[in-house]
């Protein structure tokens, strides 16, 4: 069984158009969705950033059905986990059954801001990791204090502890996260299909936890207008390597795409009206071994994409794979 979910970026809408978004891929038909966290976008072009956390608090009540989770929360820098744990132990106490925590090890762009050093990325996985520890203890309830290498805790409870707890995805893009998010989570949250990833999740003991994997896309009445419409809002989707990590300010995600063309963007993110092209991409992640798999709509015509999914992709998906409706 596959599920189709929606991607919802806080960097492209505000406040208000997210939880809007979120009550229209219900109806649609997706069955979750996840939200970005950031505190900058990645360009000032797409000019939004609220505070995901209270967007989430607007989606609990003006859905009745969707699954939601963030995609993803880095909780080491700008999120003290214990604060963490009591903002997503509230969310998933709003939303019963429906909430899911994503974690990864985060960006420069958005966890620079209090002025930490920027650790290298074996140091984030390690703090990830006890980050996660922490979340997990808070929530047993009762007074609790940890002292880590990288955290402390201080006699802190949390009396609003939702039940169920809310699952814990991590993301990885790369084996040896791949490796961590196994052992550390309850799930696994990807971009782009690396069947190499998910063996290295369930090789791990990732096996039989939720996989999901994020589809980039970005369709328009032709394919034509879908390149331009992606060079105009992703760029950053050309961006190659380590850079999205490294990278602290949008304007420095300017520079870097400045002479990315509108075929380069193409080669990473899907730019097509044609169904078929939207089915052979969610095919491909499925194939990969992704039981969940995400789409993200490029630009501001987010209606006309729900229109096209729900028309057109959503019921092609359902004759070909076996997909929850």
């Amino acid at each position: 069984m596959t599920e189709i979910g929606y991607a919802l970026s806080s960097e492209e809408h505000g406040p208000n158009d997210l939880v809007h978004l979120a009550r229209r891929a219900e109806e649609v038909g997706f069955t979750f969705a996840l939200i970005s966290d950031h505190y900058h976008p990645w360009t000032d072009r797409q000019g939004h950033s609220p505070f995901a956390w209270s967007v989430l608090g607007g989606i609990a009540h003006a859905t009745q059905h969707l699954r939601v989770g963030t995609g993803v929360t880095c909780p080491t820098m700008r999120y003290h986990p214990a604060m963490l744990a009591q903002m997503a132990a509230t969310i998933g106490g709003m939303m019963p059954g429906r909430f899911f925590l994503g974690v990864g090890t985060g960006e420069n762009l958005n966890e620079h801001i209090l002025g930490a050093r920027w650790p290298s990325a074996p140091e984030r996985r390690e703090m990830l990791a006890e980050a996660v520890r922490v979340l997990r203890l808070l929530w047993q309830g009762g007074e609790q204090s940890h002292r880590g290498r990288y955290y402390t805790v201080d006699h802190a409870r949390i009396y609003d502890v939702p039940d169920p707890l809310p699952p814990i995805y991590v993301a990885a893009a790369g084996p040896e996260s791949a490796k961590l998010a196994a052992q550390l989570g309850d799930g696994l949250v990807s971009v782009g299909p690396s069947a190499d990833v998910v063996q290295a999740f369930q090789a791990a003991g990732g096996a039989g936890k939720p996989r999901y994997g994020q589809v980039h896309v970005c369709w328009a009445p032709s394919d034509a207008e879908a390149r331009r419409v992606a060079r105009e809002w992703w760029p950053t989707a050309a961006v190659p390597g380590e850079l999205g990590q490294e990278l602290p300010l949008p304007r420095h995600f300017e520079q870097a795409t400045r002479h990315v063309t509108e075929d380069e963007v193409a080669q990473s993110l899907l730019c097509s009206a044609d169904p078929e092209a939207h089915v052979a991409k969610v095919q491909e992640l499925a194939r990969a071994g992704f039981d969940h798999v995400y789409v993200a709509q490029a630009g501001p015509d987010q209606e006309g994409f729900f229109r096209f999914y729900e028309r057109e992709v959503l019921p092609r998906l359902r004759r070909q794979l076996d997909v929850a409706a």
